[in-house]
């Protein structure tokens, strides 16, 4: 078998912090003096909605779609949340309100015409099987990706990986790669990341030529935490102290919280 797949890190393994990092987050005002030069880059679970035991059973805290919509008219239309869910489970999450988005760890992009093609249908079911190793093991198809989530079976997790491994090992060409997380093992087509996404939204309009304030909180996101200095950006983690961030959150509640007091800032900023 490929020694690097059997090197694949299990959530337990990754280094979630670093000690270099910011232990607190700057006053808003002091990050983002200007709303109208600014573009506000959102990860959406565990970051903005809270973590819960299924994907299906997160929700939208009231207010988040009232400060989200007014900071989209601040920004002047430069909002974008960036997902590794699909653009169709994002609308649903805040219908009937939408949002400018990245869905599928960059792979489904509104931004761009080209877009990932689907995971092929045998490597799927060969996946999908794997949930059948124990009982709370929930199956998620993306289209683009397909999740194994083991909140609810955490004694899975190395089962989890090393059957991904096997499959790996048994389809070395085929054009995949996995991404752990928070409870979770993703599988998704390589070549499209989060960061990738943030990459072609920042070349159009209104997001071209703006400053990119993103805030994430998992593994997926650090693609994106990575390519802020390069676009002048900054970087914020929520939950763990992330490599090369200006700061950290310790819960969604602050980061929306934040996002309110962004508005609040702004306004005072403008007063005589």
């Amino acid at each position: 078998m490929n020694e690097d797949l059997l090197e694949m890190p299990l959530e337990e393994d990754i280094v979630r912090e670093d000690d270099a990092a910011p232990e607190t987050v700057p006053v808003p005002r002091s990050l983002v003096p200007h709303l109208s030069e600014t573009a506000i880059l959102l990860d959406i679970d565990g970051t903005l909605l809270d973590l819960m035991p299924t994907p299906r059973e997160v929700w939208v805290p009231p207010g988040l779609v009232k400060t989200l919509n007014r900071l989209l008219v601040r920004t002047n239309g430069a909002l974008a949340l960036v997902s590794g869910r699909s653009l169709n489970d994002i609308d649903l999450i805040f219908a009937p309100d939408q949002f400018p988005a990245v869905g599928g760890h960059g792979a489904d992009n509104e931004s761009v015409d080209a877009h990932a093609p689907p995971l092929d249908k045998e490597l799927k079911r060969r996946l999908a099987a794997i949930a059948k190793l124990s009982p709370g093991i929930l199956l998620e198809d993306k289209g683009y990706s397909l999740a194994l989530h083991y909140r609810l079976a955490p004694h899975a997790e190395k089962a989890i990986y090393a059957a991904v491994s096997l499959i790996r090992a048994d389809l070395p060409n085929a054009p995949i790669e996995v991404l752990p997380g928070k409870c979770v093992c993703e599988i998704k087509h390589s070549g499209f990341t989060k960061a990738s996404g943030v990459h072609e939204l920042m070349k159009r309009e209104p997001f071209k030529g703006r400053r990119p304030l993103f805030i994430g909180d998992d593994v997926t996101d650090e693609t994106v935490f990575a390519i802020m200095p390069d676009l002048d950006g900054l970087a914020f983690s929520v939950g763990r102290r992330a490599k090369g961030v200006a700061g950290h959150f310790d819960a969604p509640s602050d980061v929306r919280e934040f996002l309110a007091h962004l508005l609040d800032d702004e306004r005072d900023a403008t007063l005589p």
